[in-house]
């Protein structure tokens, strides 16, 4: 008569144990983002070499980098299954006002608006707006195409630092960066009809300095991917919104479902 078989141990090998350290939940997060940063430095790579085939720019044309070119308000979808919201729609912010720099306007119930572009120097601005409010503003209602990344970043841990929800009205945009603002709201709410995506972003250089070389390149898009990641993360986000960032070349846009929304956790709560 066969020796009956050892039972089957609900823990795994001493070896995958010593592999995982005492914290293995730590372990394989930290696992899973490092890849999510390889993916789209990847990304950012491809397309970097695609402008480096690309034909010289023109004497007299705008040498700056995407984060630094002027927003383009609801740029076409990246997406068969999603449209791109219709411009003629009533109550939507005209493309000219999108494209102004950043307006911070007081409204009601403890709201301030943030329309426009954001701009180097935004987050200076915002600082000092809420400075002089004190405790009054409560939300923070977006409605921006984007723009410098550096900026929206510090907007969003500024928000976050003060205890501040975000809104994106049903006739609202939120692109490109202004998402890392969104996503710094305790409370995050996109009413039906707003517009949220993203696209690729880069590290901008100022307008008029020689053109990186495919390393620098390279190593700026590094790391505004990994700090723009890390702050999703910071912010209890799911990092997989910037793969598809990362993914979305800057000429069209990825717009969210709304319950992709809620699935990535940009969304905390319904409007």
């Amino acid at each position: 008569m066969d020796a009956a078989a050892p039972p089957s141990s609900p823990h795994p090998p001493a070896r995958w144990r010593r592999a995982l350290g005492d914290r293995p939940d730590e372990t394989l997060l930290r696992a899973i983002f490092r890849g999510l940063v390889v993916l789209s430095v990847v990304a950012v790579a491809w397309d970097i070499y695609e402008r480096e085939q690309a034909p010289p720019v023109l004497p007299g044309a705008n040498p700056a980098a995407p984060a630094e070119a002027p927003a383009v308000p609801y740029l076409p979808s990246a997406r068969p299954d999603r449209a791109a919201p219709e411009k003629d729609r009533p109550g939507r912010a005209p493309d000219s006002a999108l494209r102004q720099p950043m307006s911070l306007e007081l409204l009601a119930d403890g709201r301030l608006e943030a329309r426009g572009t954001i701009t180097p120097g935004t987050a200076e601005r915002l600082t000092a707006e809420l400075d002089k409010r004190g405790s009054y503003v409560k939300t923070v209602v977006l409605n921006s195409p984007g723009g410098a990344v550096a900026d929206a970043l510090a907007m969003g841990r500024m928000i976050r630092a003060r205890g501040l929800d975000t809104r994106v009205e049903g006739k609202g945009l939120c692109a490109s960066s202004c998402p890392l603002i969104f996503a710094a709201g305790v409370a995050r709410t996109a009413e039906p009809g707003a517009a949220i995506g993203v696209h690729q972003v880069f590290a901008a250089q100022p307008p008029g300095t020689p053109r990186l070389d495919g390393a620098e390149g390279m190593a700026q898009a590094q790391r505004v991917s990994a700090e723009a990641q890390r702050h999703l993360v910071d912010m209890g986000v799911d990092p997989r919104v910037w793969i598809n960032a990362m993914e979305t070349p800057p000429q069209e846009m990825f717009y969210f479902t709304a319950p992709e929304l809620r699935e990535l956790k940009l969304v905390t709560s319904p409007s």
